[in-house]
């Protein structure tokens, strides 16, 4: 049953405009999917892909910091994608690495956005690991 809900939470977002789509129009969905395709292994992109949607809701940047890279070299969209998509895919294996102690979400928010990083002045990034979660529940159905 757990099998079947997980499926029909990764497939039913397919039915209507994506996210992205919806946030930023088709061209930078089509940027996202490319981002993804390259950046992410096969078998993870249906559980990662998600997760980046909702971190470009959650980070909410303008234009050349869309997803909270602040790297000077991801100054495009497709950039930014790209570097979180590879992001993501870099901390999964971290994770599964580390015995999978914490929910992903949580692991990733500790290495994407620390609370108590010099980069974090007015302490928002205490918020990420709420944001991204609630984003995601929204796009994926996951309560």
């Amino acid at each position: 049953m757990r099998t079947v809900l997980m499926i029909l939470m990764l497939v039913l977002p397919l039915f209507g405009q994506s996210p992205i789509e919806k946030k930023d129009g088709k061209a930078a969905d089509a940027a996202f999917e490319e981002a993804i395709r390259e950046n992410i292994r096969p078998e993870l992109r249906e559980i990662l892909r998600p997760i980046v949607a909702a971190i470009r809701y959650a980070e909410n940047g303008g234009a050349g910091k869309e997803f909270g890279i602040l790297n000077a070299k991801a100054n495009t969209y497709r950039k930014q994608a790209g570097w979180c998509a590879a992001t993501v895919q870099k901390n999964w294996d971290r994770w599964v690495e580390s015995g999978r102690k914490v929910d992903f979400i949580t692991f990733l928010g500790n290495r994407y956005c620390p609370v108590g990083a010099e980069n974090d002045p007015n302490g928002l990034n205490k918020n990420w690991v709420k944001n991204v979660t609630q984003f995601y529940c929204e796009f994926y159905s996951c309560k």
